[in-house]
């Protein structure tokens, strides 16, 4: 099993995916800090949106290179990790996980698998790794090696077989930016327990102002400049995101249309462009196939401004 994670973490610091169990769901991962990598994640899956994607470290100490910490944070993380719990902090200004795995917010999702093969894997890489399910979106997720098989065939990534996921059931995701917890997904901790340590959290089911889950707002994206979609070129001020052929473009998702290229370049062009010496960003059309659904997706509520 050694050499299997061994030859795993040297794939994944080459820019590629590997398929690897936790005690919840066996994961898809990719280096949490190559942007090209995790947009692999989505290209694999399918996945019609840009979700924000869950960062696996291997101790408290190595969330803290990559996220605010909390007091809430801190206890919660002493009680229940290694385990299926993940927690919704704030990206510290220098993070160096891709923006693509936020989803262009300034949250960031990280969990400690209680997996031995797992902790291994993110302790060899030394870094984060970001892992959804390993299988294509809207299907059920795998908790065993042969279900990633069976899913993805001959294109299933290098794949570590651990065995039956021990949970078999995704982690409970809770926000922790403020003083209270706030439940975005039920999952394999029970919120009787989490509350057992940190009291009364905020459910969606019984609390008015309960968020959302990330990315689903309308708004969620939106810069500061109004953002206007399939734009052929920028009106006067506005700052030109090319595709394709741009020549008077101030960035470019991707010169060659490679949609992988363009994903992996949306948030933080997109950032970059939301600066006060322009008027607005003008994006100029980009494909609806492939990982084109997604960029569009995310366009679209970038460009959404609440009346």
């Amino acid at each position: 099993m050694r050499k299997e994670i061994k030859e795993a973490a040297r794939l994944l610091r080459a820019g590629k995916l590997v398929v690897f169990p936790t005690e919840t769901v066996y994961g898809l991962g990719a280096l949490a800090t190559d942007d090209k990598a995790v947009a692999s994640i989505y290209e694999l899956k399918g996945r019609p949106t840009f979700n924000p994607l869950i960062a696996h470290v291997d101790t408290p100490e190595m969330a803290e290179k990559y996220v605010e910490m909390t007091p809430l944070a801190k206890k919660l993380m002493n009680e229940f990790w290694p385990g299926p719990l993940t927690l919704v902090l704030k990206r510290k200004k220098d993070c160096t996980v891709s923006l693509l795995a936020s989803a262009g917010l300034d949250t960031l999702a990280v969990r400690c698998p209680k997996n031995q093969i797992a902790l291994d894997l993110i302790h060899e890489t030394g870094e984060a790794i970001v892992a959804p399910s390993a299988n294509p979106s809207g299907e059920v997720s795998p908790t065993t090696a042969q279900h990633v098989i069976s899913s993805f065939g001959e294109r299933t990534p290098f794949l570590i077989d651990g065995g039956p996921c021990q949970v078999g059931l995704e982690s409970t995701v809770l926000l922790v930016t403020g003083e209270k917890a706030a439940v975005l997904r039920y999952g394999g901790l029970s919120i009787d327990d989490i509350e057992s340590v940190c009291g009364p959290t905020i459910r969606p089911e019984k609390d008015q102002d309960a968020p959302m889950s990330p990315g689903q707002l309308k708004s969620h994206y939106a810069p500061h400049l109004p953002l206007r979609m399939n734009a052929l070129e920028a009106f006067e001020g506005e700052a030109l995101l090319g595709f394709g052929k741009a020549p008077h473009a101030v960035l470019n998702l991707s010169e060659k249309e490679d949609l992988k290229e363009a994903a992996a370049n949306l948030f933080s062009m997109v950032r970059q462009l939301d600066n006060p010496k322009y008027t607005g960003i003008a994006v100029m059309p980009v494909p609806m196939e492939g990982l084109g659904y997604a960029i569009n997706d995310r366009l679209k509520r970038a460009s959404y401004k609440k009346k």
